[in-house]
């Protein structure tokens, strides 16, 4: 795994996979009017920045998501970086991946969770809804040990595929922050990726 160095330059980049291709972890391919026959599958590009930070609660690893708004009840899987730099993701399009090189969910800085958007024939991958929460909504983080966090959305911000978002991966406020990353925009066939990445910024209640 590449060691992540340096202010992060880059979020996300999606590239093509064949629609009957099913999940090359660091592959995006997202619909802006999903299709039952294309499979989700999201990228982050960056150079993470790994936290130093100290536990402001004891957590354990997390493992389950639930957000109630909008139906989300799914595992979390730890991933690291892929060969290229990017966040690995995990290719199941109902499960989530949680960047283990950063913080835990409930410690100090910035934890990241990944998720699909999309279709896997007629199922909707995991974020699908994302866009519709606002803030005051509650996501709700358990761990391995069955600790259960509440984190309250703050904002929900756009960026574009070559954005610095050094502020997705890195804080310094000494809070606990949970971010949840999709794809949303429209459609590039030309790239065959979409046009803007969804970030859900959220912070533990205490």
């Amino acid at each position: 795994m590449r060691r992540p160095t340096g202010i992060i330059q880059k979020l996300f980049i999606g590239i093509a996979i064949p629609l009957a291709s099913f999940c090359a972890i660091f592959i995006l391919l997202m619909v802006l009017r999903p299709s039952p026959s294309r499979v989700p599958e999201i990228t982050i590009k960056t150079s993470p920045i790994v936290s130093q930070n100290i536990p402001s609660i004891t957590v354990s690893v997390p493992v389950q998501l639930k957000i109630e708004r909008i139906g989300v009840l799914a595992l979390i899987n730890p991933v690291g970086l892929a060969a290229n730099g990017d966040m690995a993701i995990d290719e199941n399009p109902e499960q989530l991946a949680w960047y283990k090189d950063g913080p835990k969910p409930g410690e100090e800085g910035s934890a990241v969770i990944a998720g699909h958007y999309g279709w896997k024939g007629s199922v909707p991958s995991v974020f699908n809804e994302l866009h519709t929460l606002v803030p005051g909504d509650e996501i709700t983080a358990i761990d391995d040990k069955g600790q259960t966090l509440i984190f309250v959305v703050i904002r929900l911000e756009t960026y574009q595929p070559d954005q610095d978002a050094t502020n997705v991966f890195k804080s310094d406020d000494g809070k606990a922050h949970l971010n949840l990353i999709t794809c949303q925009g429209s459609w590039n066939n030309s790239q065959s990726t979409y046009s803007e990445r969804l970030v859900v910024f959220t912070d533990l209640v205490e």
